[in-house]
């Protein structure tokens, strides 16, 4: 049984009691380390598959929330719940949305700082179930008939701290378990699980939806807490509190010197010069190619939040081959750019390991995200199919990247050869760069519920010039990958050599 001891972190972490029960029914009575990687990648697919989920009501009931009334009641049935039924409903709505991503993109950068401290099935399982809570807290309005704003912008906020647990948590325990040289991949087919999720959530908030807007949160609500429970009871955080072993090593409760699991980053987690301290957040700005992917990413995901929770309003304020979609019949139309962001993803991870360059498929798939979009919003209402195709192609590239950048991006930089063996950095970096990501996700949506009330072309030509501003933030990083494609030689690589000498990173800044 692991058990850190060390003053550095605030738990003392134990094998989970379900992988106690699993292996009284295996002969050898231990599971082999594939079985836990298994394990691992499901485990923390379907746990941000139902974060995702419990996102996506709130677009869904937009149309719903902001319809003008047509009797003295305002609820479902005659239009509208106040206080969103009014000329400034959309804006009120884009408030709260503001909130939520606001506290969500702090709460990145806390959460990040204490994943590398705590015990991460314990936190993560907290984010799980308190957006549970939150989120049924939500669609309680319905039935308690409650109107009031602050009550709407107080559950939000509050959902917001809990679903910034989640990114840094899941992001960290699969770097745990798997190593660089397939991440791209491996780490595109997982991060299927943010589009996946969109579309359960969607599917089963309009599916809910005919019965009163508050099923619409009930059910995504009590699928992440089910889940909850179910990862504290089976998520094995690392291979060490599960004493697992791989090509006959055994990786012991101590993390005993000299042991090595498997090449790149598992080793500089167990090898020889193991550190166990975590590292600093200004440390972990200084980490090579972090500022330029964190400011990219900015950029790259205001234009996929703003899709997020805009795009079923949209499609349902557009006439598309002449007439207006149903809100339920738009909310499940939407759900096609999520189709595009899964294949999007993978795409983008099988690219970047391929080309052994992360910065050049991330610009790559930004830069054709612009006449994505421009095509999507002249010819998209001519059809359905027209639509249909752009909607796909459109998610595609606004997706890929945004999966790439925080799944193998994020966990490469964490494991970055600056650290030299320190190990406890993935969580860090990953709500470094996720967190600095979320805040261009509070702002695009909120300005999309000013911006739309205008005019939707102005809404384009804000992504669109956000797309342009996110590939240029890479262009030093690309520029140096290029040259290694070239020349064989890397930046990353004179950099390494010019620090052989000194000392790594302060992880304690």
């Amino acid at each position: 049984m692991a058990s850190w001891t060390s003053s550095e972190f605030l738990y003392e972490e134990v094998k989970p009691p379900g992988i106690h029960f699993l292996e009284r029914f295996k002969r050898s009575g231990k599971l082999s380390f594939k079985q836990y990687q298994g394990m691992v990648f499901v485990l923390t697919f379907i746990a941000y598959i139902a974060f995702h989920a419990t996102r996506k009501p709130n677009s869904i009931v937009k149309g719903t929330l902001s319809e003008q009334p047509t009797g003295h009641f305002k609820g479902p049935k005659n239009g509208g719940w106040a206080p969103f039924d009014g000329p400034d409903g959309t804006a009120l709505l884009g408030q709260i949305d503001l909130a939520f991503l606001s506290v969500y993109a702090v709460g990145m950068f806390v959460a990040g700082h204490l994943g590398d401290r705590l015990d991460l099935r314990t936190f993560l399982t907290i984010g799980m179930v308190g957006t549970g809570v939150c989120t049924a807290m939500f669609g309680f309005a319905f039935w308690a008939n409650i109107h009031s704003f602050y009550y709407f912008l107080a559950i939000q906020t509050l959902a917001g701290w809990f679903q910034s647990i989640g990114w840094p948590c899941v992001v960290a325990v699969l770097g745990n378990w798997f190593d660089k040289k397939r991440r791209g991949v491996i780490m595109g087919v997982w991060s299927a699980h943010t589009s996946i999720g969109n579309i359960i959530g969607s599917l089963i908030a309009t599916g809910l939806l005919k019965f009163g807007w508050g099923w619409s949160f009930v059910g995504p609500a009590l699928l992440i807490t089910f889940l909850g429970i179910v990862v504290y009871l089976f998520l094995p955080v690392n291979p060490p509190a599960v004493e697992a072993e791989r090509d006959g090593t055994e990786v012991d409760s101590t993390m005993r010197l000299g042991n090595t699991i498997t090449e790149s980053f598992l080793s500089s987690r167990m090898s020889t010069g193991f550190d166990r301290r975590a590292v600093g957040f200004l440390a972990a700005w200084k980490i090579p190619g972090v500022a330029p992917f964190a400011f990219c990413l900015f950029f790259t995901k205001l234009v996929s939040y703003t899709f997020l929770y805009w795009l079923p309003f949209y499609v349902s304020q557009t006439e598309i081959g002449g007439e207006h979609l149903s809100q339920e019949t738009s909310g499940n139309l939407s759900t096609l750019f999520d189709v595009g962001g899964v294949v999007g993803g993978i795409l983008a991870g099988y690219f970047s390991d391929q080309l052994d360059g992360r910065a050049i498929t991330a610009g790559g798939f930004i830069y054709l995200t612009i006449p994505a979009l421009f095509l999507y919003r002249i010819y998209g209402h001519v059809s359905m199919t027209i639509n249909i195709i752009l909607m796909f192609v459109a998610g595609l590239f606004v997706n890929g990247p945004y999966a790439l950048i925080t799944t193998a991006v994020a966990a490469d930089l964490g494991t970055h050869k600056s650290l030299k063996g320190n190990a406890r950095a993935l969580a860090t970096v990953t709500a470094i760069i996720d967190g600095t990501g979320s805040v261009g996700a509070a702002i695009g949506p909120v300005l999309t519920g000013y911006i739309a009330a205008v005019s939707w072309d102005a809404v384009f030509y804000m992504l669109m010039t956000a797309a342009l501003i996110s590939g240029l933030l890479l262009t030093t990083l690309i520029i140096g990958e290029v040259k290694t494609l070239l020349y064989g030689s890397s930046e990353e690589d004179e950099v390494d050599a010019a620090s052989a000498s000194r000392p790594p990173i302060d992880v304690l800044i």
